[in-house]
């Protein structure tokens, strides 16, 4: 039996007073979309069916450079913040996996399985960290200063791949399939670092990688334009992503994360070269204003988040056989992370539902006759479709809440997990 941190009850009090609302919006919606003959319980099941998982570190509270002001109720350690992910897929049931992040969330493999069990969660893809020094991991006694997989020191580069290895293991044991691998090597200076030999050193590294995957594991690379180098990043770009992807053959895929490019970049032609390269291994959904703010998905410019739905959705069976992950990676620093990552995951879910609806035979047939305002058109008009009728209508029929975020407050979770954990210390800059 699935152990909640939310009471069912709860939910079901919250839905009864709501149902009857939903039902009519529904209906209504469903009558338009028949009108465009499209089967929205055909829509609804498809979105069901569609899930993103969540972060461990997301349920804690973010940073920036300058400072961190945490909030009440952090969770101390990844069981606390698998009681977290528990409550955001209890209340939202989009987000059934968590990402974990090693050495972060470094546990007893047995006992991390079998507390996502009780909670009716599932392990996503493992994440590996050599951005940072960990002083107090005796297997990683090395700085990270001066680069990881890429450092001139072959000592380094060793003690780094060892890292991810061991990021391996431990996944396979508590039953994810895949690892991605980002790391902040680079330089602030012309003339620092080789940009060439650093680039042949990254890839020496992760041949060794990929040498110590299971036979039924993927590795996702993930590239990011600066930061925290800034004058070159060893995976810095798509294109440079790619190359790495085809270097390191079938198993070697590219994960987009959305804030990792240039202001204004168009991530959607991103996303279809990756697929017609057989190379997209999936994504870090969040958004952006101007650089790798890791703002709630949506937040900022929701039209994109559709445009990149509309290219994996009109991908059809090309996507299908590469199989992408989906995953959030934000910083909340100002809200309350379970409210953000609840929002964030029905937002990834309305953007897909959105592209459900574009009119593909239009489409095609608008984009060769070279009609550029019925092109545009056509995927306004499915953009401009409220189907937040549907995103409820998934939710409570997998058992979640109509209004999850009201449901969430009506909880008391928070208060309640304030008052058994001790306050966290704020300090000087933040993961970002």
């Amino acid at each position: 039996m699935t152990m909640s941190p939310i009471d069912p009850g709860l939910i079901e009090r919250h839905n009864a007073d709501r149902r009857k609302h939903l039902d009519a919006d529904y209906a209504s919606l469903g009558e338009r979309l028949s009108r465009r003959g499209v089967d929205i319980d055909a829509i609804a099941r498809k979105v069901s069916a569609f899930t993103v998982a969540v972060p461990s570190w997301g349920v804690g509270t973010g940073g920036t450079r300058f400072a961190r002001f945490p909030g009440p109720g952090e969770p101390r350690g990844i069981f606390e913040k698998l009681d977290d992910c528990a409550v955001i897929q209890a209340l939202g049931r989009a987000t059934p996996a968590v990402s974990l992040h090693i050495p972060w969330d470094k546990a007893d493999p047995a006992e991390l399985k079998g507390r996502a069990d009780a909670l009716g969660l599932r392990f996503d893809a493992m994440n590996s960290n050599t951005f940072q020094d960990h002083p107090s991991d005796p297997n990683q006694p090395l700085s990270y200063k001066f680069g990881s997989l890429s450092h001139a020191d072959r000592a380094v580069r060793e003690q780094a791949v060892a890292h991810n290895v061991e990021t391996i293991r431990i996944g396979t044991a508590i039953g994810s399939k895949a690892i991605t691998v980002w790391i902040g090597d680079g330089t602030n200076f012309a003339g620092q670092a080789d940009l060439g030999r650093s680039f042949d050193r990254y890839l020496e590294s992760m041949r060794a990688i990929v040498a110590a995957l299971p036979s039924d594991w993927r590795v996702f690379t993930e590239h990011k334009m600066y930061e925290p180098a800034f004058y070159s990043t060893v995976v810095s770009d798509w294109g440079t992503n790619l190359m790495i992807a085809q270097e390191l053959g079938e198993k070697a895929f590219c994960l987009v994360d959305l804030g990792h490019h240039a202001p204004n970049t168009n991530i959607e032609q991103i996303v279809s070269r990756l697929i017609r390269a057989k190379k997209l291994g999936g994504f870090h959904f969040n958004d952006s204003r101007y650089g790798d703010d890791d703002l709630d998905a949506g937040s900022i410019d929701p039209f994109r988040l559709f445009l990149v739905f509309n290219e994996l959705v009109g991908a059809g069976e090309a996507l299908d056989r590469l199989h992408p992950t989906h995953m959030i990676d934000q910083s909340h620093n100002v809200t309350d992370p379970i409210e953000s990552l609840i929002r964030s995951a029905n937002e990834i879910r309305r953007a897909y539902a959105q592209a459900l609806l574009v009119d593909r035979a239009a489409l095609t047939g608008y984009q060769d006759a070279n009609d550029a305002m019925m092109g545009s058109e056509t995927l306004k008009n499915a953009f401009r479709t409220d189907v937040e009728p549907i995103l409820a209508k998934a939710r409570v029929d997998a058992g979640g809440a109509i209004d999850p975020i009201a449901a969430y407050r009506g909880s008391g979770y928070r208060a309640k997990v304030a008052a058994e954990r001790p306050a966290s210390v704020g300090g000087g800059g933040g993961i970002v």
